[in-house]
């Protein structure tokens, strides 16, 4: 057999675990092949090699293939992302990490050339995978679980709090950036009487959002943020702008304070990092969202230099674990129609995909964010709302 550059880097017999991740592992209380519900069981020793060549692309490369299992992928991630193992990547995968955060510095990755490349890849991948895992109103973003006993309760408690936050009032136009399948247009329009403008790079989205939608005075138009003019009463942008990307936050607060009235208000609910980093997890960028990037709260400060006002910043990550859970319990039981669809490759991924999320905000990594903005001309007090 020939050898290899990591056979010369983990001399030996290879059904022995490499000690380099081991030892990393066990200060976590992570073990290959253990006996507690969040281990690894490696069913194929190239895992050592993927993970070692290509840090979490090939973690997560390997699960999608079958290499390993873990039954409990949630808790395994939490214990991951909890010691911050994402950060303490060694050999080639460190490589790759800086290849991958100099790709985000030099490129805007995140264009208007490139602006519809995540919904062509992610959002239209098939309407019918979203309508089996999301709530009835098909908000596919971060739930509000304070006083809600289920997924059904939890979005609608958000719609509603989004609503209210911005004062909407009967007659005002409303503009939704990224509008997804239209819930929150609907919502806005079917009981506070708003007229809304919804927009997303999605054509299925579009489609669905539009039949939906109908009857009600709600346009649902396929178009880049930076494409945007007129003017809005209020402004809101649910689970978009973690597709915007660093270089374009300027831009993008530009263009939503040329649109907003002096009165108005602006809601920004999005995911945000415990701390400043540079590149998206390059699985997730990969296979989930194309050229993401999810913002610190200094990166979200510094843009709104000069532009808006904080009226209000209200956290709630904690309730996206319980989201995704929600989102895995719907999707694995509806699995049994879409696998005449979809193979099993998918569902490894999306699996993956849902599980390593939760972990994400359970370990505290990342947060939620709903912040509401105003202009220095508005004169009215802002009172916040939280229920």
């Amino acid at each position: 057999m020939t050898s290899t550059f990591f056979d010369y880097l983990f001399p030996g017999d290879h059904r022995d675990r490499p000690k380099v991740f081991s030892d990393l592992l066990e200060t976590i209380g992570v073990e290959f092949n253990g006996t507690a519900p969040w281990d690894i069981q490696v069913h194929d020793n190239e895992v050592y090699q993927r993970i070692f060549m290509q840090g979490s692309l090939g973690f997560g490369k390997a699960y999608m293939e079958g290499l390993w299992d873990c039954s409990c992928l949630d808790e395994l991630f939490t214990r991951l992302l909890r010691a911050d193992i994402d950060q303490k990547v060694t050999g080639w995968a460190r490589f790759q990490f800086l290849l991958q955060l100099i790709r985000h510095k030099i490129f805007n990755l995140q264009s208007s050339k490139r602006a519809f490349q995540v919904g062509e890849q992610h959002y239209d991948i098939g309407n019918d995978i979203f309508q089996a895992m999301l709530d009835s109103s098909m908000s596919y973003s971060c739930g509000y679980w304070h006083r809600a006993d289920n997924l059904e309760e939890a979005q609608r408690n958000k719609l509603d709090m989004i609503c209210r936050k911005l004062e909407l009032k009967p007659g005002e136009r409303l503009l939704d950036i990224g509008c997804g399948w239209g819930g929150l247009a609907y919502h806005a329009a079917r009981y506070y009487g708003a007229k809304v403008l919804g927009i997303t790079v999605s054509r299925e989205q579009q489609k669905l959002a539009q039949e939906r939608c109908k009857g009600l005075p709600v346009t649902i138009e396929l178009c880049d943020y930076r494409d945007l003019k007129g003017k809005f009463d209020k402004i809101v942008s649910v689970g978009m702008f973690e597709h915007v990307g660093a270089k374009n936050y300027k831009v993008y607060f530009d263009t939503v304070s040329r649109i907003l009235s002096d009165s108005g208000l602006f809601l920004l609910h999005t995911i945000g990092v415990y701390k400043l980093t540079h590149a998206m997890d390059a699985w997730i960028d990969k296979y989930i969202f194309p050229n993401g990037k999810l913002p610190s709260a200094r990166e979200i400060a510094v843009a709104l230099d000069d532009c808006f006002l904080i009226e209000d910043w209200h956290n709630f990550g904690q309730d996206y674990d319980k989201t995704l859970m929600a989102w895995w319990k719907n999707f694995d039981a509806a699995w049994p129609d879409l696998k005449k669809k979809y193979d099993r490759r998918f569902y490894r991924m999306w699996k993956y995909y849902l599980h390593s999320c939760a972990g994400f905000f359970r370990s505290r990594q990342g947060q939620l964010w709903q912040i509401v903005l105003s202009k220095r001309t508005r004169q009215a007090l802002y009172r916040s709302i939280r229920c």
